[in-house]
């Protein structure tokens, strides 16, 4: 049985991209130990040293196409920072986020539909 709404179907995809992201930042802790520990740097400085790890890793990737390390990675990875942590007492939301996650959501389950009926 599939997802009765576009809800179920937004929290399912997403929760499926979720775990595909912290898989892969798993595997790249494995490889860069630039990234085992919490960064100092400027968060630009932050974005491009991911995305360097990633370019990296792509082309390692397409010149060996299995990676021994990937077989040491569990399939539930650990939180991707061991510090203490930090909480949040209150969440604002946002209409304009709110309104494009809707409007996400019905199209991903309009497409849905559109396939398994």
């Amino acid at each position: 049985m599939g997802p009765q709404n576009k809800e179920e179907l937004f929290n399912l995809k997403h929760s499926s991209a979720r775990n595909v992201i912290e898989r892969t930042f798993g595997l790249l802790k494995v490889h860069w130990a630039i990234l085992r520990s919490p960064s100092y740097y400027p968060i630009k400085i932050q974005n491009r040293i991911i995305m360097a790890c990633c370019l990296l890793h792509n082309f390692i990737r397409s010149e060996m196409p299995e990676d021994p390390l990937e077989l040491e990675i569990p399939d539930t990875t650990e939180p991707l920072f061991d510090g203490p942590a930090e909480f949040i007492s209150t969440i604002e939301t946002n209409p304009t986020w709110s309104n494009w996650r809707n409007d996400l959501a019905a199209s991903m389950y309009n497409e849905w539909l559109n396939r398994n009926v």
